[in-house]
């Protein structure tokens, strides 16, 4: 009852005190002037405006989202929980904040994320009372201008996914365009250019409140260390803002693609375009680095690009068989990186049982298999799935230790007398005796399949 109360007064908290008048849109800024200039869509009158994030049906939405991703305090120590209480107590002073256009974001949080591959990705994480505004801000402009990206963007955008993405890059190949143009932008959310992100922006928005909001967002500061930084360029990667600003960014790319006739499909920052021969794709590579360093100042990795064969590229964890029937694999550097954190639950020095390994396992399985499991090379999965049931046993082999417990356990296990002593008594290392009769007798498929550990197989067969 008293959480049902609290979100009541919350709720009443957000709806406004009277409806106010929208700004006039007349006298607009800098962003706003140089959108003139352009003519593929200039800001008019209507369109995004504080009046709508401040709606209260927007507000309690992102109120919802926020508190469902959860996630870290930023710089002032505010937690996702406390979020509520402060807004029930502060709401009225920050609404007029905001329509008057003096609301100031706080600097982020600086944090190091180490990426699967090496090195590590820096984020910046606002503190909870900036995410719940940049959500509400995020949601009115995602309603704007979601439509007008390109059909071939699938990052971040309401009903697209990333297998969506594969599906499309697999027909592109069955359509003969067997060579692709893998693109890494170098530290793509790192080196947004302001000026020009804003720009874009002032083409879609006109309300002088609603692009000063974006610009502080963009240029609030890291807190690093100790000390506050300014941040000149990039958009920090933490916040809901960042990936439809990102999008927007690249749309630019994906508008010049479009005309140019290229086939292509671009999941935020990984693009691959799709061409028919290798010569093309060298001359392909060549352009659009040229037209993103111009247009755009971002620069291309020309380590991580290449032009290739879509069996030996991966895109968003996936690669492709080769023939003129395509069929979706999973990479080889997903493979790797799932054989090592495999490796990793099931080492010999993790001290717990044997069901608490298998919750734990099961737990990643399951999210690693309702994204891989797209793939359609079943033995691939087969195999991962006998590989995960001898790690399992070789595990249990190393908890059991002596001989004399290794000789009782087995018979526990309806070993015959026999094959329990021979087997106890190898001197064959854990990996070598997981593959045992003994141990294949006594911990079968159905022995795991009780434990509840999730099998590979069941998305294989499907």
């Amino acid at each position: 009852m008293r959480t049902k109360r609290q979100n009541i007064q919350l709720e009443l908290a957000l709806e406004p005190e009277a409806k106010g008048e929208a700004r006039s849109t007349g006298d607009q800024g800098t962003e706003a002037r140089m959108a003139d200039t352009d003519t593929e869509r200039p800001a008019a009158g209507r369109g995004p405006s504080m009046e709508m994030v401040v709606e209260p049906g927007n507000l309690r939405k992102a109120l919802a989202r926020v508190q469902r991703n959860k996630g870290a305090p930023g710089v002032d120590g505010m937690t996702v929980r406390e979020l509520g209480a402060y807004l029930k107590n502060h709401w009225p002073e920050m609404k007029s904040q905001l329509l008057e256009g003096t609301y100031r974001p706080q600097p982020v949080r600086r944090v190091e994320i180490p990426k699967p591959s090496g090195g590590v990705r820096l984020l910046g994480v606002p503190t909870v009372l900036d995410r719940f505004i940049q959500q509400a801000v995020m949601q009115v402009l995602q309603r704007d201008w979601d439509g007008s990206f390109s059909d071939a963007s699938y990052g971040f955008r309401p009903g697209r996914s990333a297998h969506q993405a594969v599906r499309r890059a697999q027909e592109h190949i069955r359509t003969g365009h067997t060579i692709v143009i893998d693109l890494d932008l170098e530290k793509f959310f790192d080196r947004v250019n302001h000026d020009i992100l804003m720009g874009l922006v002032a083409k879609r928005v006109a309300d002088k409140r609603l692009l000063k909001l974006t610009r502080g967002f963009l240029t609030a500061g890291v807190l690093d260390g100790g000390l506050v930084g300014p941040t000149t360029k990039g958009t920090p990667q933490g916040g809901p803002l960042s990936p439809l600003l990102s999008n927007l960014m690249l749309d630019v790319l994906d508008k010049e693609l479009e005309k140019r006739g290229h086939c292509f499909v671009r999941y935020a920052d990984d693009c691959n375009i799709y061409v028919r021969s290798r010569r093309a794709g060298e001359r392909v590579m060549a352009s659009v680095t040229a037209f993103l360093a111009r247009r755009l100042k971002l620069r291309v990795n020309t380590t991580k690009s290449a032009v290739d064969r879509p069996a030996v590229r991966a895109f968003l964890g996936f690669s492709f068989t080769g023939g003129r029937s395509p069929k979706r694999r999973i990479a080889p550097q997903a493979l790797a990186r799932f054989r090592l954190r495999v490796r990793k639950m099931t080492r010999r020095t993790r001290g717990v049982s044997l069901a608490r390994l298998v919750e734990d396992l099961s737990r990643y399985l399951t999210g690693w298999l309702a994204y891989f499991g797209f793939c359609e090379t079943p033995s691939v999965l087969h195999r991962l799935d006998g590989w995960i049931r001898r790690r399992l046993r070789a595990f249990v082999w190393r908890q059991w230790k002596r001989g004399r417990t290794r000789h009782s356990a087995l018979r526990r296990l309806d070993i015959n007398p026999y094959l329990a002593a021979r087997t106890a008594a190898s001197a064959q290392g854990p990996w070598r005796i997981s593959n045992s009769p003994a141990l294949a007798i006594g911990m079968p498929t159905a022995f795991f399949d009780r434990l509840g550990l999730v099998s590979l197989r069941c998305r294989a067969a499907a």
